[in-house]
């Protein structure tokens, strides 16, 4: 058997062990040790074992990770979530439909502190779903616009996957964190224009909450100012070259550990609480780093990311062919798997086709880099809403266990029919991605 026959029947393995759910952490791992020590032998595995594991978890450049997830958690102990959401609904509520896009609002701020889809969902479906109701929203719209404003939490820098992209692409993390910004703002944007457009053809979706005064508004305003200055302070500071993105996350951690105890009454206990819960998802992003590092060495000298990257090289289909058969298959690993693991499992043969096919795209070399970044970040979170297994749909409907699955699966679709709007946008037009990288840059 070939070394490019047993790539292939190893990605098709570790499928298969993914459809069974098992844990892609374990899989990649099995996979790809087995692997391994078929083509390489016992004693090259041991001694790649011997010297990755410790390289791939001293890098510097994943350092940032455990920052920025202690930075959500801290944000999340200081109550965060629940002024940014009071702010924009005092500011929107009073419009048909106003209290679910002060809910998408709510979770674009909240996105911009903790970086992680699940965690903003889940975040701030706790604490917008109690007024949803209370106004008698839709059971359809009031989890699908949580489960799509989830969605903005890894778009929205900072975004702990697309740390992990610029890892695997050898792609500056600041420049990512500039290109994400406006497909971020223009997502928001999209979400909200789908709910007026749901509220307008059914009015009794989303009903019209009480108008509060401006002195009630502008006091909402005022108890946001945290976020603000973490997010100008970490986001602002990286832009501008101030401090990398590993400086940036630490004054972020820092910050947000000073508003969570000043403003949040965080105590020994919670501050306790985010260090463990900061811990486990480490620790579980780095399991699952580590094995796609050993299952990447193995499609490695398996020669299978070359072949895949040669074959459609030669195969004569449009590049943009290529590009929507990725963006396909995204949605349908969306189904079952979280953003991360499609994220480790695909961009090791997803990279080297795209590069083969360089000169049929508008952007080459660093630029391409970025903007196939961006948009696969874009489509792997639309897989997180897509029927009939998206995650983040499941993490809300665990909060509102009175709303149909199928109901709030209807409910999304016009969120994915924007997603789906604003990714042909920045494929036809790259400059939105490009203009703030390029604008910084000078």
């Amino acid at each position: 058997m070939s070394s490019l026959q047993l790539g292939l029947i190893g990605f098709v393995v570790l499928l298969a062990l993914l459809a069974i759910r098992i844990p892609i952490a374990i899989a990649m791992l099995s996979v790809g040790l087995t692997g391994y020590y078929i083509i390489a032998g016992e004693t090259a595995l041991l001694s790649f074992l011997k010297t990755q594991t410790y390289w791939a978890f001293t890098s510097d450049s994943l350092s940032v990770v455990p920052l920025f997830i202690l930075m959500g958690q801290f944000a999340s102990k200081a109550g965060l979530s629940t002024a940014l959401f009071r702010a924009a609904n005092v500011w929107l509520g009073h419009h048909r439909g106003g209290i679910a896009m002060a809910a998408v609002g709510g979770c674009a701020g909240f996105g911009a502190i903790t970086g992680s889809s699940l965690a903003t969902a889940a975040t701030m479906g706790q604490v917008a779903l109690p007024e949803l109701r209370r106004f008698n929203y839709s059971g359809g719209l009031s989890t699908a616009c949580l489960a799509a404003g989830g969605t903005l939490g890894i778009l929205i820098p900072p975004s702990i996957v697309l740390i992990i992209f610029a890892v695997m692409v050898e792609a500056n993390v600041a420049t990512l964190f500039q290109a994400a910004f406006i497909p971020g703002v223009l997502a928001a944007i999209g979400y909200i224009i789908a709910i007026a457009i749901v509220v307008r053809v059914n009015p009794d979706a989303g009903p019209a909450g009480p108008r509060e005064p401006y002195s009630v508004r502008f006091r909402a305003l005022l108890d946001i100012w945290p976020v603000l200055l973490i997010f100008l302070l970490v986001m602002g500071g990286i832009y501008a070259g101030i401090f990398t993105p590993t400086e940036g996350a630490a004054v972020g951690a820092i910050g947000t550990f000073i508003i969570a105890v000043t403003a949040g009454g965080m105590r020994t206990h919670g501050f306790l609480e985010a260090l463990l819960e900061t811990a486990q998802t480490t620790g579980m992003i780095f399991l699952i780093l580590l094995g796609a590092t050993i299952f990447n060495a193995f499609l490695g000298f398996s020669q299978l990311p070359i072949f895949a990257a040669d074959f459609f090289q030669n195969s004569g289909m449009s590049p943009y062919t290529v590009l929507f058969g990725m963006i396909v298959l995204y949605i349908v690993l969306g189904m079952v798997m979280d953003s991360l693991s499609m994220i480790l499992l695909t961009i090791p043969i997803f990279w080297p086709i795209i590069m083969g096919l360089e000169g049929g795209f508008p952007v080459q070399g660093e630029d391409l880099k970025i903007w196939f970044g961006i948009i696969t970040l874009i489509v792997v979170e639309m897989g997180l809403i897509t029927p009939p297994v998206g995650l983040n749909v499941f993490v809300i409907n665990s909060m509102a266990k009175d709303v149909p699955m199928i109901e709030t699966f209807k409910g999304v679709i016009p969120f994915l029919a924007s997603d789906f709007i604003r990714v042909g946008i920045l494929i036809a037009a790259p400059i939105l991605v490009l203009f703030l990288p390029r604008l910084v840059a000078g």
